[in-house]
């Protein structure tokens, strides 16, 4: 019997400091993550970091959080629901960090009789701190648990015509009749260390401006070349003229060098160069949460606007809106087909 596990990024319980300390120290312990040797990871997190961000963190989520409870959990939810009345086999949900977890979910379809799980991390990219470590975790629980279970994972769908459709048609909806200037494409930052560490051809990933453009192996995990891909495709779909929208990295932790140009230096930066009115989006979400409703929404009108900016535009994440949860169902639906047809 065939299922299918959603997982997404996850959230505190609550917005209680406590939550939020246990949270961070479940994601920021992740080696994917933080991905320091274990002594130097300790000190960092669990030294410095859940000694100092929780309380700052918990301000932050109390801004955003609804009376249902976290935004990502509350939408993520939403849309199992809603994908569940279109395909024909039982869907769960999951978190990779808190509740409810991976484990659960597995524990879930395989008490419904599924031995044969899509695995679907809610990323368009692949990344080291996002789709590696489902898989990792979702594989290392099935090898101790439930070794007869078969994974299918599906791929980082960046590229897919229909998420560029659903994706150019939400970014339409809010432009349309709308007066910008710029069109800013914001994806969560990760580290330069990831992009080299996830290139398979050890060579490829240079970061020099030309090897995302550059045909190679490794952009099947290179998380920024498949950002400005999506920014490439949706600017193609969208008819945008050169020089009106540009992409950028939000996020980053420590005094790494992470992927450049920063979000919130853009913001400032264009701001203080004269313009007026701005839209931003963010797909590297498929659901929105704290990066998306605070440190965009918020933060970035902030900047935007003390810098000298009037208007500022955020425009959703696909959440549940009805053509991306039917692009998800008929992508479920082919691959139960698939593995019938294989069978037979």
């Amino acid at each position: 019997m065939k299922g299918v596990l959603l997982v997404n990024l996850g959230s505190p319980k609550s917005t209680d400091p406590k939550d939020v300390k246990n949270y961070l120290g479940e994601f920021l312990m992740d080696e994917r993550v933080i991905d320091l040797p274990y002594i130097l990871r300790a000190i960092l997190v669990k030294g410095i970091i859940l000694n100092t961000r929780p309380k700052k963190s918990a301000e932050a989520y109390s801004k955003i959080w609804w009376e249902e409870g976290s935004p990502l959990i509350v939408l993520s939810e939403r849309l199992q629901e809603k994908i569940d009345q279109f395909t024909s086999v039982p869907i769960s949900l999951a978190m990779r960090y808190g509740e409810p977890s991976i484990a659960n979910g597995l524990k879930e379809l395989h008490n419904k009789g599924v031995n044969e799980v899509l695995l679907a991390p809610l990323y368009p990219q692949y990344a080291m701190a996002t789709t590696e470590t489902i898989i990792a975790l979702a594989e290392e629980i099935r090898r101790e648990h439930y070794p007869e279970m078969k994974f299918t994972v599906l791929p980082p769908f960046y590229n897919h015509p229909d998420y560029i459709t659903v994706l150019a048609r939400s970014i339409a909806e809010k432009l349309d009749n709308l007066d910008y200037e710029h069109l800013l494409f914001s994806y969560h930052g990760v580290p330069e260390r990831h992009i080299r560490k996830s290139d398979i051809t050890k060579s490829h990933c240079k970061l020099d401006g030309k090897c995302c453009q550059t045909p190679s192996k490794a952009h099947q995990f290179c998380y920024r070349h498949q950002c400005y891909e999506v920014t490439r495709l949706v600017g193609e779909k969208l008819n945008l003229k050169e020089g009106t929208f540009s992409t950028t990295f939000q996020s980053r932790l420590g005094f790494d060098p992470w992927l450049q140009p920063y979000t919130d230096r853009t913001i400032e930066k264009m701001a203080i160069e004269g313009t007026k009115k701005m839209a931003i989006v963010t797909p590297a979400f498929v659901s929105d949460c704290l990066e998306t409703l605070e440190e965009i929404a918020m933060e970035g009108e902030e900047i935007f606007e003390e810098n000298g900016g009037k208007e500022f535009t955020v425009i959703p994440c696909l959440n549940d809106r009805e053509d991306w949860v039917k692009t998800l169902s008929r992508w479920i639906d082919e691959w139960a087909k698939q593995e019938v047809e294989a069978v037979n």
